[in-house]
């Protein structure tokens, strides 16, 4: 057998190729997004604001009790009070001897003063002040007892199924439970729903009676795209904290239940939200009442409808997965006026790698009457023509 003499010109050619295509291979490869980090918390839990993509969780269902996180629910019900009508911010609030003597933190109210609402919802978001909240409760719905069931009304509608409250404040009770899951839901629905009020959640300290309180989320002087949401501590619950932060576009909600001091919830809501930045991205596909097509419309005062989406539609996608998104456009066929807006006429569906992503209604951007009898006559004629060429 006859072998022959590798030269180094030999060696370095044969180096340059195995080196070529091993890196061609490499890169060939599918790179799979890293698992979550662990999390040293009794429950947790990372989602996408915009799709409620889940992106982390463990015992997320797991009923706990929730301390201050319950302020949460508090101060949406305030929020929905005066959407309502039923409450305006300058109204005054007549602090109760009840109010004045809850225990734990405070925002230091007297009995008898004349508070605004404004005023006693800060107290409440900034200064977690159990006086403030009870007060609040009182004035809205009476007494505690029936605050607590228009707390438990609002939770059965956004569908927080492992929740139940008893008071407004957080403080201990054997039927005041909540879970991870349950306060991302509603932390979801806040953020959304009352967008004018939101900001209070950052703000990093609150004067009330010449007493300043500093906010107990360590989170909003640590990392700038951070702007909320709230602290919890007792003894049974341990150290919470439901987080959001807004990074290019994309917001994320971190709930971390049962950490073992402040400086840990902190760090553990850190570790979640930056996974979360890292290896994934939201990507809105669509604007909200924008057309996406245009269609023929039958017997109408007009022969063109334009159809879109009621909202904006996101996907949330691994970072190394953007491009994988398709989108399928189904309408519905022979659309005949009248149509209103908001009429569903078809679907858009969002998909990745043969995985349903997203299913939205496709609906009508305009309002489209009746066209006169001669329009209709002769719409008629053509949709029976084409319907025996079919």
């Amino acid at each position: 057998m006859t072998y022959l003499k590798s030269s180094p010109s030999h060696r370095f050619l044969l180096l340059f190729l195995l080196l070529a295509f091993g890196n061609a291979g490499a890169e060939e490869a599918e790179i799979v997004t890293p698992a979550a980090p662990t999390i040293a918390a009794s429950s947790y839990i990372l989602q996408d604001h915009n799709t409620g993509k889940v992106l982390a969780e463990n015992n997320a269902d797991v009923k706990l009790a929730p301390a201050s996180l319950t302020k949460i629910l508090t101060v949406y019900v305030v929020f929905n009070e005066i959407k309502n009508g039923h409450l305006k911010l300058d109204d005054k609030v007549t602090i109760s001897q009840n109010a004045w003597k809850t225990e734990g933190s405070k925002m230091f109210v007297q009995v008898n003063d004349q508070v605004n609402v404004e005023d006693l919802l800060k107290g409440v978001i900034i200064q977690s002040g159990n006086d403030a909240s009870v007060a609040l409760a009182e004035h809205v719905a009476g007494n505690e007892a029936t605050f607590a069931e228009l707390m438990n009304q609002h939770a059965s509608r956004l569908g927080m199924v492992n929740s139940h409250f008893e008071n407004s404040d957080g403080l201990p009770s054997d039927g005041h439970y909540t879970s991870a899951r349950d306060l991302a839901i509603l932390t979801t629905a806040l953020i959304r729903e009352f967008p004018d009020y939101y900001p209070w959640f950052s703000q990093k300290e609150f004067t009330y009676n010449k007493i300043t309180q500093q906010n107990r989320n360590l989170l909003l002087g640590r990392d700038e795209s951070v702007d909320g949401v709230k602290t919890g501590h007792t003894e049974e619950a341990g150290y919470c904290l439901v987080a959001s932060a807004l990074r290019e576009g994309m917001r994320l909600i971190s709930v971390v239940m049962g950490t073992a001091s402040m400086n840990a919830r902190a760090n553990e809501n850190q570790t979640l939200l930056n996974y979360g930045f890292r290896f994934f991205e939201s990507k809105r596909l669509y604007e909200g009442k924008k057309p996406i097509q245009e269609v023929r419309i039958w017997k109408g005062e007009t022969e063109n409808l334009q159809l879109g989406l009621a909202e904006d539609v996101y996907a949330t996608v691994s970072r190394r997965q953007q491009n994988d998104l398709k989108t399928t456009i189904t309408v519905d066929k022979h659309i005949i006026a009248p149509v209103k807006v908001g009429d569903k006429l078809g679907s858009v569906t969002v998909t990745q790698k043969d995985k349903t992503v997203a299913v939205k209604d496709l609906v009508a951007l305009q309002n489209i009457e009746k066209g006169g009898i001669f329009r209709r006559l002769y719409d008629s004629a053509l949709m029976m023509m084409r319907k025996n060429d079919e």
